[in-house]
């Protein structure tokens, strides 16, 4: 057996100890800032109303991410549209459903509005006066607003919301986050007031958490991020291990399959689809269902680009399953993806799963033979081989897997990096705000 060999980005190893939500957020109280402590938390409701407003040209991740999370705490969250369509196409031609538009919201009380980045998304929830008007009324009432990305500088900013308050966006808007009489600070996630703000896709998920802590309370933060087995130390270094290593060929484009589900786990397959398009991989996103429309495990609805049978008709450079309970269940039921999966082995071409897919899907079908693999923590024992379970991201020659939705973004990367080169995958984790310039 070859020895490991370990991609590192960053400055030291990433070791996985419990993660605790308190260190996700800064606070700032005038002239002073530090970790918030557990004193400082919102009482826990079963109930809080979340919007989530989404645009042409918002950043998938960010609003998928936010959404997910807040749901897994048990917020009422209504995923809303600034176009006259309930379609919407976000960045990296990512298709998402939203649940209703802001223009029918414009009467509505909610307990927090979360504006997701991306661009020219940011700019177009700017230009909804339904929801500057909803935002300048939570600002009045006094109740939670927040922001990623581009959105605290080009639509809170804009709106006078943010003004004497510290905050941070993504890295080239901080001149104009400034401008705006906001004191801008890097904080990854920064609560000042009632204002929570943060930088870019690859802060996400810690900042998803901090509005949960904000929402719900510490303890209901740390019973979500728990099971999402998220990274402890965020901006650091992480590895993907790899064992008998082999060269993974393709065109300059390589054509990924990432086949989707009802019951896919919406944040693993955004994190996939839109990393990889930032690469400039051909991803082709298709559904094992009998339509387009899918019905993710948290019920973000994504529209995918064909059906399953159309895209088995193509021969692909790598296959990756999402995971989720359902939709990995729905994966090895399909014989199209199976037999697709099998022929993929059998040419020595490139695999991978995430979450529940390696133990629902790859195991019982015989995809894992002689191969190391890992899944999502509580299915591990599926697994016939559990001698590398520990391991976030596992390459083993042509097969890669990961161990869920915290961990995603490093399983992406990995895919990158087989593909383009380490090279490309710390540039795209920089440019994410994933790892520290």
């Amino acid at each position: 057996m070859a020895l490991p060999r370990s991609f590192l980005l960053g400055s030291s190893p990433f070791i996985t100890p419990k993660l605790h939500s308190s260190s996700l957020i800064t606070k700032h109280i005038p002239s002073l800032s530090f970790s918030l402590s557990s004193t400082a938390m919102a009482s826990a409701s079963p109930a809080k109303k979340v919007l989530v407003p989404i645009a042409n040209g918002t950043e998938p991740m960010e609003a998928v991410i936010t959404v997910d999370v807040l749901r897994r705490a048990g917020a009422d969250v209504t995923v809303a549209s600034v176009e006259k369509q309930l379609r919407v196409e976000a960045c990296h031609g990512v298709k998402i459903i939203a649940d209703a538009l802001v223009s029918d919201c414009g009467r509505s009380s909610f307990d927090l509005i979360t504006l997701p980045g991306g661009m020219p998304g940011a700019t177009n929830l700017k230009d909804c006066e339904v929801l500057e008007s909803l935002v300048k009324k939570q600002v009045a009432d006094g109740k939670l607003y927040a922001a990623i990305c581009a959105s605290p500088a080009v639509a809170l900013g804009s709106w006078g919301v943010l003004k004497g308050l510290k905050a941070t966006c993504y890295p080239s808007f901080m001149e104009q986050l400034a401008a705006s009489g906001a004191t801008a600070v890097e904080s990854r996630v920064q609560l000042d007031g009632k204002a929570v703000t943060s930088r870019g896709p690859g802060t996400t998920m810690e900042f998803a958490v901090a509005l949960v802590e904000q929402l719900c309370g510490k303890e209901k933060a740390d019973e979500v991020s728990g099971p999402m087995v998220m990274r402890a130390n965020h901006g650091d270094e992480y590895i993907i291990t790899e064992r008998n290593p082999m060269k993974w060929t393709s065109t300059d484009s390589p054509k990924i399959l990432v086949p989707i589900a009802n019951g896919t786990e919406e944040m693993e397959v955004i994190m996939i689809i839109d990393i990889l398009r930032r690469a400039k991989a051909t991803v082709v996103v298709a559904s094992v269902e009998d339509k387009l429309d899918t019905i993710a495990s948290r019920k973000v609805k994504l529209e995918a680009d064909v059906l399953l049978d159309e895209a088995a008709k193509s021969s692909y450079d790598l296959i990756v399953l999402p995971g989720g309970i359902g939709g990995a269940q729905a994966f090895a039921k399909s014989e199209t993806l199976v037999n697709l999966l099998k022929r993929q082995r059998d040419s020595n071409k490139p695999y991978g799963a995430i979450c529940a897919s390696p133990a629902l899907v790859f195991e019982p079908h015989g995809l894992l033979k002689g191969k190391k693999a890992t899944a999502f923590p509580a299915l591990c024992e599926k697994l016939s081989d559990q001698s590398e379970i520990e391991n976030r991201v596992l390459v083993d020659g042509n097969l890669i897997t990961s161990r869920g939705p915290g961990t995603s973004m490093e399983f992406a990367l990995g895919i990158v990096e087989k593909f383009f080169g380490r090279e490309k995958a710390i540039e795209l984790a920089k440019v994410m705000v994933f790892v520290r310039p």
